[in-house]
């Protein structure tokens, strides 16, 4: 933690992490009025600073007179549970399918790396897309898709240890001894792709966060009228000249967020590996 004090670009965004969780947590109770509530006495009313505004809607409302404000803080919950839930599955089955891989080598890890070639061999969106409009927009089917397909990532980098740490010394010396495979795995090899395991993680959140909301974007994210930042980008756009603030603001809380996760990430690259200096 001293490091990342001296660190302000990491302070900074570890800052913006925490403000996302927290309002992410306390949105009914920082929510202006109802996320999904329609009044269409208020549609496209302006933030509250410009003339026509108010402030029962500081952020302004969307084409159906919902609160942007509500909307953006219940946002930020969806945009957190499928980013972080998202990374965790596509972690735990990357790191164990690697270890696996690395570890016993022979027909398993040329099984596992070829079907890792074959879905490499199609862009990440372009999948999810096609996977989604077979199985339908919803909440756990774009969590499970998004974790699904960034296993491969975390597979290879782990492989690639393990490769390595099952050559060591103080592995050979444990099974000298009689330490069984299950042992060696999870005592001695486990514990040391750790760190560029997280450091894969942290950057991968970012990236979830981007084609979630890519996703809604393209109306395969969180089925309507939940609130989603993609979505409220794709509503915003046709509407850029009469009501700007309704793709500004969903836009400028996901640069944020994703600049935030993408600092914190840079620090612990530097802090889990210090032979590594940034900008080399």
């Amino acid at each position: 933690m001293i490091g990342l004090a001296r660190d302000r670009g990491a302070a900074l965004g570890l800052v913006v992490i925490v403000l996302t969780v927290a309002v992410a947590v306390l949105a009914p109770v920082l929510s202006p009025t109802d996320p999904v509530k329609n009044s269409l006495i208020d549609r496209l009313a302006p933030p509250m600073w410009n003339v026509g505004g108010s402030a029962k809607h500081p952020l302004g409302t969307d084409t159906l007179g919902r609160d942007v404000a509500s909307r953006l803080l219940y946002g930020a919950r969806v945009s957190l549970i499928v980013g972080f839930s998202a990374v965790a599955i596509a972690g735990v089955l990357g790191v164990i399918l690697g270890l696996l891989s690395g570890y016993y080598r022979g027909w398993p890890d040329d099984l596992l790396m070829r079907l890792g070639d074959v879905q490499l061999a199609f862009p990440v969106l372009v999948l999810a897309v096609a996977v989604l409009a077979v199985l339908g927009a919803s909440l756990a089917n774009v969590i499970l898709v998004l974790g699904a397909t960034g296993w491969i990532t975390y597979a290879r980098i782990v492989r690639g240890e393990a490769l390595s740490l099952r050559q060591r010394e103080f592995v050979e010396a444990a099974r000298a001894l009689g330490a069984t495979d299950r042992y060696l795995v999870w005592r001695h090899i486990f514990p040391n792709v750790l760190p560029p395991v997280t450091v894969v993680a942290t950057f991968s959140v970012a990236r979830t966060f981007i084609a979630k909301a890519s996703l809604s974007f393209l109306g395969l994210g969180i089925p309507p009228p939940a609130p989603s930042w993609g979505a409220m980008l794709d509503e915003g756009r046709n509407y850029i000249t009469t009501g700007w603030w309704l793709a500004l603001f969903p836009g400028v809380a996901i640069l944020l967020l994703v600049l935030g996760i993408n600092l914190v990430g840079d620090w612990l690259r530097d802090a889990l590996d210090p032979r590594m200096e940034r900008g080399m």
